[in-house]
């Protein structure tokens, strides 16, 4: 605890800066708890998003091993890229975190004549699976963010809970005592010299 005045100044501008500690720390406890809330729906999200990629992943299985699974991913790979995944940013309790808006893919041309028959399906079946998994990228990534977040506001309203507050609530106290001592002191020196100038005449 730093050393302070025991004055009647200080003991204002420590009982304000209680004021101030108090009316923050519930809002600092509402934020803590949206940016909990939002963690654990980033991970429900991030669940159900596993789950859509491996039913994606199964039905493209279902057919593409006919075909023969090697043959199918080097014929998509030679006609699909991606070119952007696109996002942009939203406010949740205070934190900017990115919002998955799409992707973008570059599909070279082929000839559908040429082609094997199933490309059209395996290149569309892959691009819902790439939007799904880079979905899951940046609900990881708003995780990570809020996660961050979180560790700041849990050590701010720590360090108001068991810090600030205590050490304020413990310094009003000394002052109130050094006060209250100091009135005392007064009032019994102020008794003292009204005796002495009672007994100076009778002297």
């Amino acid at each position: 605890m730093a050393k302070v005045k025991l004055t009647k100044t200080e003991l204002k501008k420590q009982r304000d800066a209680l004021k101030q500690y108090t009316r923050f720390l519930p809002t600092l406890q509402l934020k803590k708890q949206h940016l909990q809330l939002e963690m654990r729906l980033c991970l429900e999200r991030i669940a159900e998003n596993e789950k859509q990629e491996e039913a994606a992943k199964q039905a493209f299985a279902s057919w593409s091993a006919l075909f023969g699974d090697s043959m199918v991913t080097d014929k998509i790979a030679a006609v699909l890229k991606v070119k952007q995944i696109r996002t942009a940013e939203m406010n949740i309790a205070g934190v900017q975190v990115p919002v998955y808006e799409g992707v973008d893919f570059q599909i070279a041309p082929y000839d559908l004549f040429v082609e094997d028959p199933y490309l059209d399906d395996a290149v569309d079946a892959i691009c819902k699976i790439v939007e799904i998994q880079s979905q899951r990228e940046i609900i990881r990534r708003q995780y990570d963010c809020i996660a961050k977040e979180l560790r700041v506001t849990t050590q701010r309203v720590n360090l108001f809970e068991k810090v600030k507050i205590p050490e304020t609530k413990e310094i009003i106290r000394l002052i109130n005592i050094a006060i209250g001592d100091a009135d005392t002191s007064a009032v019994v020196r102020s008794k003292i010299a009204k005796k002495k100038l009672q007994e100076e005449p009778a002297a």
